[in-house]
């Protein structure tokens, strides 16, 4: 199967898009109502339609960017928040992406990855971030999966790919996940390595 921006366009086109919660994830929704800098800039790869950067942007941050390669969802936060800057709209693949972060917001993006570009992910995650920046959020619980997405990992799994170039501050089972993901969800905090 082939992951591209036709897929991904097809997904929302065709109203395909079972991840899509209809509000913020409350694993991050937690997270954020503890940040307490404004200015950090933060970036949510494969954003989808991104109720996170809405809530970032109505509680005042200001250097929020969203990424997707599909169109479709990026229209969609815009629709909703007509004065999001349309700058920080990023509609290009994530690999292609060349600029730094002080926080990355994951939403389950990795585990929407073809698992051969797991290893590309990390070493971008790492290469996208700022010295002591974190990459923060949420991954699948459940075996790894040949079909897909999204396809799974468990907290073993996750540890042995981001070792090498974070530094693991959490990794545990969600405590707050909606109830349809109970069991499922993994909350993390992992800063870069230096």
């Amino acid at each position: 199967m082939n992951l591209d921006k036709d897929y991904w366009s097809n997904r929302y086109k065709d109203n395909c898009i079972k991840w899509d919660l209809g509000s913020i994830s409350t694993p991050l929704k937690a997270y954020i109502d503890q940040l307490e800098n404004k200015e950090l800039k933060i970036l949510i790869p494969g954003s989808g339609n991104s109720y996170e950067a809405e809530y970032l942007h109505l509680k005042g941050f200001t250097e929020v960017y969203v990424l997707d390669i599909a169109n479709e969802p990026l229209h969609n936060l815009k629709l909703r928040i007509p004065d999001f800057p349309e700058q920080h709209l990023l509609n290009i693949d994530f690999f292609d992406l060349d600029t730094q972060f002080d926080l990355i917001l994951e939403q389950t993006f990795f585990c929407a990855l073809d698992p051969d570009l797991r290893e590309k992910y990390i070493n971008h995650m790492y290469k996208l971030l700022k010295p002591e920046a974190k990459l923060v959020g949420v991954l699948f619980n459940f075996e790894l999966t040949k079909f897909g997405p999204p396809y799974g990992g468990n907290s073993k799994l996750y540890e042995v790919l981001f070792k090498p170039q974070f530094k693991i501050q959490k990794l545990e089972n969600c405590y707050n996940s909606i109830p349809p993901r109970a069991g499922n969800e993994l909350f993390f905090i992992f800063k870069k390595n230096n």
